[in-house]
Order: structure tokens, then sequence, then C-alpha cells
């Protein structure tokens, strides 16, 4: 199983809440059997304590230590937001075009999310994911992270 398959993108997604965002990136890895429905709300749950917004236009979700028995295996879902989604406060915007949500097997996602971040350092990588026209492209401009 691969951790990124083009069935776990989605392009050209509007929502009106980060939860909403981060739900969506979460329920592809639910229907790619990477995890388990409740990992969704450890996600949602994480995101409260420790923002997952990582600069640079992206968020990075993920589960909370008490998720790991929900991961079946490590994976990636893509959901591409080309108006934004504000994962800021009243105070600050944080506008956010690309999603990752993460699952990784034991300290997997330790390694997924260090690589997705790198990658994304170069905002000139981000452009790219948020302009990509097919999921194809999207997983070929990510191929180093697999």
């Amino acid at each position: 199983m691969n951790i990124l398959e083009e069935s776990s993108i989605k392009l050209n997604q509007s929502f009106n809440t980060k939860e909403e965002a981060i739900r969506a990136a979460g329920e592809i890895l639910v229907k790619g059997q990477y995890v388990k429905e409740g990992y969704i709300d450890e996600m949602i749950k994480r995101d409260k304590n420790v923002s997952t917004y990582m600069g640079n236009f992206i968020a990075i979700p993920h589960g909370t230590e008490n998720s790991k028995d929900l991961i079946n295996n490590s994976g990636i879902s893509i959901v591409q937001i080309p108006g934004g989604i504000d994962f800021g406060t009243p105070e600050e915007e944080k506008l956010v075009t690309i999603v990752f949500g993460i699952a990784g097997v034991g300290d997997e996602h330790l390694d997924i999310l260090s690589k997705i971040a790198i990658y994304c350092s170069d905002v000139e990588n981000v452009v790219k994911l948020a302009d990509a026209s097919s999921e194809h492209e999207i997983k070929e401009l990510l191929e180093g992270i697999e």
C-alpha cells in the first residue's frame, strides 16, 4: 500500500471552517483505510491543542498521541482549496490552500511530516500544488515524499 494514492487527493474544494477542511482530509484517510473513523476527531483535537498551520499556505493535521491505535497504515491525504481557508484566529489570519492529512504507524508520521515541511518550505512548490489541475500532477510533484 502506497502512502499517497491519487484517490487520496481532492482538487478544488471549499469549506466554511478549518474543522470542515480537517474533517475532509480525515475522511479521505478513512476511505483509503489508512485510519479508523475516530482518527478524524483526534485530528481536530490536535489542531485545537496545537495549530497544524505550518506557514506557506499549508496545514498538516494529524492525530494525537492517543490516536495511534486508530491507524491501520501510514498514509497522506491532500485537499486543494483554491479560495483558501483561514487556520488563524480572529486577530491573525493564516490562509491555507493545501491541507495534508497524515497518519503514520509508530513514529512514521514524523518522517512524513518532515518531508512535507521540507518540500513546502519553498513557497514555489506550494504554488505548484495549489495550481495543479489533476491528482496525477500532484502525485508526481510529491514523488520524493513517499
